[in-house]
């Protein structure tokens, strides 16, 4: 397969589905890339019947967004296809909405959570606010955890790319032990941004608790256009104990809509020819 960027967009009919779109188009665009739309069936059925309305949101997304957009349809499950599709199209990004269950495939938070820890890809969610066309602003949550090169890296290349600034979004923690150790992860992040040129600032939670309230407060404040968090399933994140209970609901579901970009420890965002 050619070195096209793609990126992939599950699409249930739904409003949030069309504004998901209008982000993968402005991700895509940046790097004269292609949108693909994904619909998953149940039966041979509905694919006819989703064959009609694809075709024609394709058609006016590619001309409102002045960017290629083509469809897939699958028969199956989201939760297999949305990767399996991603895999194979070499996607380096999806794009997914999540709403409430009025949806066809009910891409509530859980459910995206569901289908973004069984993916390579790295995902951005969405809900109803349409793409601001860039991204300035990115919000970088750390509280207490083992940072790593690919995590990091993921944060650079997206704001190398955009030449946008981090916005380095710090705990207050009242355990000495653990201030000492979100002070050395901070430290790791300043070094790290600093070799690669890329533009931060920090910022310390003025409260001790209710991390995650203040974090999406901060976001709203510095008028982020995306917040980025990685997944703790696996070898640690830079959320670990957000990942446990509906705390990872509560961000990618935030009252103030900003874009959350989820991935996996593993994943990398741009590949060092885009950075």
């Amino acid at each position: 397969m050619d070195n096209t960027y793609r990126v992939l967009v599950p699409h249930d009919f739904s409003e949030v589905a069309d504004t998901a779109i209008s982000h993968a188009a402005m991700v895509a665009k940046s790097f004269d890339g292609q949108v693909m739309l994904l619909h998953v069936v149940s039966s041979d059925k509905a694919k006819e019947m989703a064959e009609e309305k694809l075709k024609a949101i394709s058609s006016e997304a590619s001309n409102t967004y002045g960017v290629d957009v083509s469809y897939e349809i699958r028969k199956g499950s989201i939760f297999d296809r949305i990767p399996e599709v991603a895999e194979e199209m070499n996607a380096m990004l999806i794009v997914m909405g999540t709403h409430g269950l009025k949806g066809i495939q009910h891409l509530t938070g859980s459910y995206a959570l569901k289908v973004i820890g069984q993916s390579k890809v790295p995902f951005i969610v969405v809900q109803s606010k349409k793409s601001s066309g860039k991204v300035s602003d990115l919000v970088l949550p750390i509280k207490f955890s083992q940072e790593t090169k690919s995590k990091l890296a993921i944060t650079s290349s997206i704001a190398k790319h955009f030449g946008a600034i981090v916005h380095i979004f710090i705990s207050n923690e009242s355990d000495e032990f653990i201030r000492t150790k979100v002070s050395r992860e901070l430290t790791f992040a300043k070094h790290y941004f600093d070799e690669r040129g890329v533009k931060y600032e920090t910022e310390m939670a003025p409260e001790k608790g209710n991390y995650i309230p203040q974090m999406l407060d901060y976001a709203n404040d510095v008028e982020a256009d995306m917040i980025a968090i990685v997944n703790s399933s696996g070898d640690g994140g830079f959320l670990p104990d957000l990942f446990k209970g509906s705390g990872e609901v509560d961000v990618i579901s935030n009252a103030y809509q900003i874009p959350v970009i989820v991935m996996n420890p593993s994943q990398i965002f741009v590949p060092e020819h885009f950075g």
